[in-house]
């Protein structure tokens, strides 16, 4: 049998939808999914101080190997594919204002980009001062003390920028949800595609206010080790100035 050879644009077409559907996959699955349980366990601050650096606590203390492996194989790895291929789409990426895609859909893959590149900024501040802090300078730096003196400072603007951070990420996992679905050919047909960019937009929704629950969840509990409120001394009736 003769041996047929591709052309050279069909095999990249190729490698570029294999690597492009991994890209979709994983940007689902494990990263999605850890988004998920990383916002509904830090939602644990609405319920208090002890509930949160609970959680905090079980992940401490997990055999280091087991948590080592989850760190590299089911974060690290997953996220700087991801990330870094995200970047080299977005650097290809053109507008197609054609068809049916003129306006709605470019501006949701529009937005896509750029909470991609918040995102990547993001994650590498966030990872730097929580998972590597704490390695450094203890596992306090991450408890629920440090985060509400940490998101009130600076006249909130931690808090603003962790807001704009999350409701980026819940942004870019919900459109991945319909992105996926696509390109893995779940949803054919226009209705379907109609129906799963509704549920995209019911799930961006219900995460934005998980995740900002959990951030207000630092706020509206005083941490057990902070001094008390001191109320000013009141003045006595013999020393108040007279009337003239």
């Amino acid at each position: 049998m003769q041996r047929v050879s591709l052309p050279l644009r069909t095999m990249a077409g190729r490698e570029n939808n294999f690597w492009h559907k991994l890209h979709s996959i994983t940007g689902i699955i494990p990263i999605g999914y850890y988004l998920i349980q990383h916002l509904a366990l830090n939602s644990f601050t609405i319920a208090g101080e002890d509930k949160f650096n609970g959680v905090i606590a079980f992940f401490e203390g997990l055999p280091f190997h087991v948590l080592l492996v989850l760190q590299i194989f089911v974060l690290l790895i997953p996220i700087l594919f991801h990330s870094i291929y995200g970047l080299f789409i977005t650097s290809r990426a053109e507008m197609n204002y054609s068809g049916k895609y003129r306006w709605s859909e470019n501006l949701m893959f529009n937005w896509q980009r750029w909470t991609g590149i918040i995102l990547f900024i993001g994650i590498i501040v966030h990872v730097a001062t929580t998972s590597i802090n704490s390695k450094i300078n203890g596992v306090e730096v991450i408890q629920y003390a440090a985060w509400q003196e940490k998101l009130t400072s600076y006249f909130y603007l931690p808090l603003v920028l962790y807001m704009i951070f999350v409701a980026a990420a819940c942004y870019h996992l919900s459109y991945g949800i319909w992105n996926f679905c696509i390109r893995w050919g779940i949803t054919v047909s226009d209705k379907a595609q109609a129906g799963i960019k509704k549920f995209s937009a019911g799930t961006f929704v219900l995460l934005v206010l998980m995740g900002w629950g959990a951030l207000f969840g630092f706020l509206i509990h005083k941490p057990k080790g902070a001094a008390p409120e001191v109320a000013p001394p009141a003045v006595s009736a013999s020393y108040a100035p007279e009337s003239r």
